[in-house]
């Protein structure tokens, strides 16, 4: 059976970029960087207190990247975790949104990617 999920890819333009941003905003940890081939690394951040990582991959086609918008990460605390975020320089598409379920709201990585910050 399955028990968890291991990893998600997040495409990236510049990988060094990349990381940058997620451990230096976000706190993530470098969990593996390692070569791939001529061109691309093997990156895995950590989440800190989860078991799920992200993979930052360089495609070797550049027209083929997707942008995705399609991660959620759960937050205790939506509204102070987006303001901490946004003073470290990380844009929001718009204000932390309430609904009956909870909070959310959508940001951009560097690379172009939206993500979902939401309440659990």
């Amino acid at each position: 059976m399955i028990k968890s999920i291991k990893f998600v890819r997040v495409p990236t333009v510049h990988q060094s970029r990349a990381v940058a941003f997620w451990t230096q905003k976000f706190g993530f940890t470098v969990a593996s960087d390692q070569p791939y081939d001529d061109s691309r690394r093997w990156v895995e951040l950590r989440i800190p207190g989860g078991d799920t990582r992200l993979v930052l991959f360089r495609s070797q086609a550049p027209m083929a990247m997707e942008k995705i918008t399609y991660i959620a990460f759960t937050a205790d605390d939506v509204e102070r975790t987006c303001a901490e975020l946004k003073a470290k320089g990380v844009e929001f598409e718009g204000p932390v949104e309430h609904a009956d379920w909870g909070s959310s709201a959508t940001f951009m990585d560097s690379e172009g990617n939206t993500f979902v910050i939401s309440s659990q």
